[in-house]
């Protein structure tokens, strides 16, 4: 396993990117090789094993979780992982198959052991219906109660840093507009998952040679910030946000091949893309950057809300947008925030407290006392309310989720970082109407993989060639639901979509619900006939 790991590291690292991440079977391999190492690659398989694994419920994090849980236990030596390393190790993966292992390990009578568990457990966030066990053995376990605490204290966000008051950044700019097919070309579709390799062709047409600058930026010491006219507009695909943050983002602790962070300014972000990058945990702002060009050193200032050149001089200011972005930074993305958060919050109400005040709480826009348009009662209804004004911060219920095979792919992986088993929104619906015609070798992998995956959540998979995404989804909408899809023209002629990344798709999945700044409601009347053949699609 050792010397083929190697050849393939050195396959990559001629491409100038890391290895793949660990399957399944190189995890199997290497957790054998761990009982007995090799001498001389203690180091080497040590470091495979704390970051080169998925997380979440990938099937490598499942032989990961079960290996270091018999360690843990004692049922398994190795040399190199004491039990209370196999704990912290434990604590490192995000959700899913590592909790009901560190909720049993609470009640070891190793203390030093449950100690370790209930730290990892108060750093764990996507432990979903395990909270109720966890809560329900706080009663009777000090270790768990340590858990419950935490989480009501929030103590999983206030161990992050806060956002600096200044940020000294290189500027990366690309003039004009940028769409998302720049920055993720359509033609490398089949390649969008494996995103240090995506991202090689990321502005390939658009600015040749533009990562070679990026890299030479670096030089300079600071974090280099991607700058253009006009940001992201174009198809909703995540891949382009990916392939972003892959140049100027952070490396993600045991989170292999993803990164996060990252600055992005814009004269104007597409909503979508703005999202997107919320959602990965970058700050994007909407500013004049007429005055910036490649290779300045810049200082942004965002409380003040202004950017200063070298000299100090102020040359754009700026409105942070949305109210609640410096704590999605501070929590490494809005995903994360909006699932933490509502853990915290589900604790609280559970001990009979008040929402915790250590958050930024969306700011609700007044109420006109006008009625609402259509749009504003169905996402009024999917939220249990009777309307919803524009501006409003909200999380409507997705009776729909649509996933297409060329965007299917991530979203399999955001769900598995997501430790998502089972779909909560009514109907998850998977499609391979792009690459149904003429598939490519990796296609056809994907048809043969993806219809499991889903269905195994409670989803439907299409078969290639049933038709496409769109279409299917149209003959099953209710007339007043809420539904979206990975696809940015996801529109339903019933109820109401609102299109996102495969990020945001593989949350409405998981959880049933979706984060939404609601748009403004605009009056269109057509007027005279309607010719033969055309109709409002």
């Amino acid at each position: 396993m050792l010397e083929s790991y190697r050849q393939h590291l050195a396959q990559r690292a001629a491409q100038g990117i890391p290895p793949l991440p660990l399957n399944a079977q190189q995890t199997s391999e290497l957790c054998e090789l761990l009982k007995n190492p090799p001498p001389g690659e203690e180091e080497t398989l040590l470091d495979l094993l704390t970051n080169r694994v998925p997380p979440g419920v990938d099937e490598a994090a499942y032989i990961k979780a079960g290996f270091l849980t018999a360690v843990a236990k004692g049922e398994i030596t190795c040399p190199l992982i004491v039990p209370q390393a196999a704990v912290y190790l434990l604590g490192t993966m995000l959700g899913g198959y590592n909790v009901q292992s560190l909720i049993e390990l609470l009640k070891s009578r190793d203390t030093l052991l449950a100690a370790k568990a209930a730290t990892a457990l108060s750093k764990t966030l996507l432990v979903f219906d395990a909270f109720h066990d966890v809560l329900a053995l706080s009663d009777v376990n000090p270790y768990a109660k340590q858990v419950i605490d935490a989480w009501c204290n929030a103590a999983w966000f206030i161990g992050r840093p806060q956002l600096q008051e200044a940020i000294t950044v290189t500027v990366f700019k690309v003039p004009g507009e940028t769409n998302t097919d720049d920055l993720s070309p359509a033609t490398h579709a089949t390649t969008r998952p494996d995103i240090p390799l995506h991202a090689l062709a990321m502005l390939e047409t658009r600015m040749p040679g533009g990562i070679e600058i990026i890299a030479q930026l670096k030089q300079k010491g600071h974090p280099v910030a991607y700058v253009g006219d006009v940001v992201g507009t174009g198809s909703s695909r995540k891949s382009a946000i990916n392939s972003v943050l892959w140049h100027i983002g952070n490396d993600i602790p045991h989170v292999p091949n993803k990164r996060a962070g990252g600055y992005i300014l814009g004269s104007a972000i597409a909503p979508i893309f703005f999202n997107t990058a919320e959602d990965s945990g970058a700050l994007p702002i909407e500013c004049d950057v007429t005055k910036l060009e490649t290779g300045m050193v810049i200082t942004i200032h965002p409380y003040k809300g202004e950017i200063t050149n070298e000299a100090g001089e102020v040359i754009s200011t700026f409105t942070l947008k949305p109210d609640t972005i410096l704590d999605e930074v501070r929590a490494g993305g809005r995903i994360p925030l909006l699932i933490g958060r509502t853990l915290t919050d589900k604790t609280r109400a559970a001990l009979g407290l008040e929402p915790s005040p250590v958050f930024a709480r969306p700011k609700q826009p007044e109420d006109t006392g006008k009625g609402y348009t259509l749009a504003q009662k169905m996402v009024g209804k999917a939220c249990g309310l009777p309307g919803v004004r524009p501006g409003t911060s909200c999380e409507p219920l997705m009776t729909t989720v649509g996933s297409q095979d060329t965007t299917g792919p991530m979203t399999r992986d955001e769900l598995k970082e997501l430790a998502c088993l089972g779909f909560s929104a009514d109907l998850v619906m998977q499609s391979f109407c792009h690459t149904a015609a003429y598939p490519k070798p990796v296609d056809i992998k994907t048809h043969h993989e993806l219809p499991d995956f889903i269905a195994q959540r409670g989803g439907v998979a299409l078969r290639p060639g049933d038709g496409i995404i769109h279409s299917w989804l149209n003959r099953m909408l209710l007339p007043d639901t809420v539904g979206t899809g990975g696809d940015s023209h996801t529109r339903f002629p019933l109820g109401i979509s609102f299109p996102a990344g495969s990020g945001l798709v593989a949350f409405a999945a998981a959880l049933g619900v979706m984060p939404l700044d609601m748009p403004e409601s605009v009056l269109v009347r057509f007027k005279g006939e309607l010719q033969p053949g055309v109709t409002l699609r």
